[in-house]
């Protein structure tokens, strides 16, 4: 399948993403990479001044690609989109949150865009595009699949957040490591390469990005909360969420938090903060988004 999967051209790129023509302060494309986020907070630790703000880093084949909850996974050469971007947010280390979620508004943003799927976002950190009436129902899932995954890794000694974003582009549905993925080609995408994917992401995070910084990291009074809440699909359902102490929280998530944490209300009308977890849909309504 890579001989019908091109190489990016990095010297395009360049001329379009990099300052002064582009929003980027460094952009690198390096063959092969373990994993985005662990190579760019590498760097950040051992030579922070040579990865600015809005610095990037792509990988053409990511080979050990990690989640929050340390599963592992690794993407054919060419057919996905692997990257880390450096942020160094001027606010407060506590609005440091909303950074998986913002960079899921923009990768729904470019998804819509570009490839013109129905992209929504599922809280935390999964963005995921709506099959119904092509797949069979998954426990958790529903007929939505998941497209791409956000990871946020904090370097606070910077201080800086390497933010990953994997997107499915072009593997076959043997090539994706769990029942509940798919790819923006299985998924019908009226396009499907990468560059044009890469270059409508950063620009549309660039745009959440900087608003989010015009207001000190609140994200309410940047509008992005609503916009964040429009486009997500968990807001509404019920849900069953795996905290990371091991307990298990059941109810509805009913909104968002000023922080970016999900509030669930659960059977006795109590509602919940939360702030990390694995979150299944249990009673799937519908994932759309606005």
């Amino acid at each position: 399948m890579t001989s019908a999967r091109p190489p990016l051209d990095v010297g395009t790129l360049r001329e379009l993403l990099l300052a002064p023509a582009g929003p980027l302060g460094r952009l690198d494309v390096v063959p092969a990479s373990a994993s985005t986020n662990d190579d760019v907070v590498a760097g950040l630790r051992a030579e922070p001044d040579a990865w600015p703000h809005a610095s990037l880093l792509v990988a053409e084949h990511q080979t050990a690609g990690h989640g929050r909850a340390g599963r592992t996974w690794s993407t054919p050469a060419r057919a996905a989109l692997t990257c880390t971007f450096v942020a160094r947010p001027r606010s407060a280390p506590a609005t440091y949150g909303w950074l998986p979620l913002l960079a899921g508004l923009g990768t729904v943003r470019a998804l819509r865009a570009t490839a013109g799927v129905r992209a929504v976002l599922k809280w935390p950190n999964d963005v995921l595009v709506e099959l119904d009436g092509t797949v069979e129902p998954l426990d958790g899932w529903g007929t939505a699949r998941k497209v791409a995954g956000i990871l946020a890794s904090a370097v606070p000694q910077v201080p800086a957040v390497a933010v990953g974003i994997g997107v499915n582009v072009d593997q076959s549905a043997d090539e994706l490591p769990v029942p509940w993925a798919t790819s923006l080609a299985l998924a019908g995408a009226r396009a499907a390469d990468r560059a044009t994917v890469l270059v409508a992401l950063v620009a549309s995070l660039d745009e959440v990005a900087r608003r989010w910084s015009e207001h000190d990291g609140d994200a309410a009074a940047a509008g992005l909360l609503d916009e964040v809440a429009s486009v997500c699909a968990t807001l509404g359902q019920d849900v069953r969420v795996e905290l990371p102490g091991g307990g298990v929280l059941a109810g509805t998530a009913q909104g968002l938090a000023a922080d970016g944490a999900l509030e669930v209300r659960d059977a006795a009308g109590v509602v919940h903060r939360v702030l990390a977890g694995d979150v299944a849909h249990v009673r799937v309504t519908g994932t759309t988004g606005a």
